[in-house]
């Protein structure tokens, strides 16, 4: 049975071909597509709820602060209602500005929201890209030397978020890491130790930057426990819806509250960095293996398949390819006349043993009987003259010929009689 002829390797890939099989290829255009579609579900569906939930609550503060205006003008009738319009969109804008009503009404009439305290903190929420928006800029040199000041402070902020998460995370694992040499002197599985570790993990980050700093701003702000959380979960997904900041109180006059909680803003921003990049490194992983998983299933059935094909050609038998014609065979030319010669005189006749002649043995194929008379008629030529040989076809080697057999010692042979 005849093997099939194995492929060549594959050449190796070229410089410009190189990038496209690199890891960090470019996503696939389908893949692209529906991810597309999933975030912009993900939008719509986001949008339902938050208007379901917050339009019913817009509608009823606006019809409050209708009938405020209407108790308002009852009980001032020589209030003109365009006048306490116009008062009502000037309270607004001031508000807007970073002014506070109860400024004027209470001791703390030095209150800024531009001390240095304050200033750095909106710094600060600048380069982090959280962005409050509760203090604002209003004029056109501030604006401007935030465009310059945002380009720079952004990549640098982005550099030392990389160093402190990549610190912070080592320590994290250091520490967790002599936990699961403990769990493993205990003779736990290796496997059900990566799941505590990183169960440990994310537990001792979460007490760190979420619960301690909910319960701390709790005490300092006086907000409720969701409240609280609600400001930390926004703060640190850089969100920063801006209703509710802290420091923003006036009734918090320590210049020193605010840079505190920039720090904090700094370490959590850099332990969900490191949390982030861990689960992509794990996604990566689980990426890599399930290719080479598929990669090695994919050999099983190629390797399966031949077997099974060649186990059915096996025993369907070989498949003999389909003779070839040859093309008819030419009456030889005319021999040109050539002069007689006398023959040579007869030489004596040797004693030559010659073994007897071989018996023939059935030729396989049409092919091999035309050879044979080719060769025949050729030596008949050959006497007379050199005559051109027709073509003829890719000729077979002759099989080999049977042994002599033996004579027995009661059959001599005639010496006289020529071979």
């Amino acid at each position: 049975m005849t093997t099939a002829p194995q492929e060549p390797p594959a050449p190796p890939p070229q410089g410009g071909s190189a990038a496209g099989s690199a890891p960090g290829r470019a996503m696939r255009s389908t893949t692209l597509l529906a991810l597309l579609a999933l975030v912009l579900l993900y939008l719509v569906s986001g949008a339902l709820v938050f208007r379901a939930l917050e339009q019913p609550h817009e509608q009823q503060a606006q019809r409050d602060l209708g009938e405020v205006r209407e108790k308002f003008l009852k009980a001032h009738p020589c209030v003109n209602e365009h006048e306490l319009g116009d008062f009502i969109k000037d309270v607004a804008n001031a508000l807007g500005g970073g002014a506070d009503p109860e400024t004027n009404s209470t001791s703390n009439s030095s209150h800024s929201a531009w001390n240095l305290g304050s200033a750095f903190f909106f710094s600060g929420t600048i380069i982090t890209t959280i962005g409050y928006g509760n203090a604002a800029l209003r004029t056109d040199a501030g604006r401007l030397f935030c465009i310059f000041y945002a380009l720079v402070g952004i990549p640098l902020f982005g550099i030392l978020l990389a160093g402190v998460g990549d610190r912070l995370g080592s320590s994290l694992r250091r520490g967790i890491g002599h936990i699961e040499a403990i769990f493993l002197k205990w003779h736990v599985p290796p496997g059900l130790v990566r799941v505590l570790s990183a169960m440990l993990f994310l537990l001792i980050g979460c007490l760190l930057f979420v619960l301690t700093p909910t319960f701390v701003f709790c005490y300092m702000e006086d907000w409720s426990k969701l409240e609280a959380i609600y400001f930390v979960i926004v703060t640190l997904t850089t969100v920063g819806f801006g209703d509710y900041v802290a420091g923003a109180d006036p009734r918090q006059d320590s210049p020193a509250y605010q840079p505190l909680v920039w720090f904090w803003i700094l370490l959590g921003l850099a332990y969900f960095a490191s949390v982030l990049t861990t689960i992509g490194n794990w996604l990566r992983v689980v990426s890599r293996r399930t290719r080479a998983e598929m990669g090695g299933l994919t050999a099983q059935a190629a390797s399966w398949t031949g077997t099974v094909t060649a186990r059915v050609t096996q025993r369907a038998g070989p498949t003999v390819p389909p003779q070839e014609k040859e093309p008819p065979l030419l009456p030889p030319p005319p021999c040109p006349a050539q002069p007689v010669r006398k023959p040579p005189s007869p030489a004596p006749p040797e004693k030559v043993q010659t073994p007897s002649p071989p018996t023939a043995s059935a030729l396989d194929y049409p092919s091999e009987n035309l050879a044979f008379i080719d060769e025949s008629s050729d030596t008949q030529s050959e006497r007379g003259c050199a005559l051109p040989r027709a073509p003829r076809g890719r000729r077979r080697p002759n099989p080999p010929r049977k042994p002599a057999r033996p004579r027995g010692p009661g059959r001599p042979r005639d010496k006289g009689v020529p071979v």
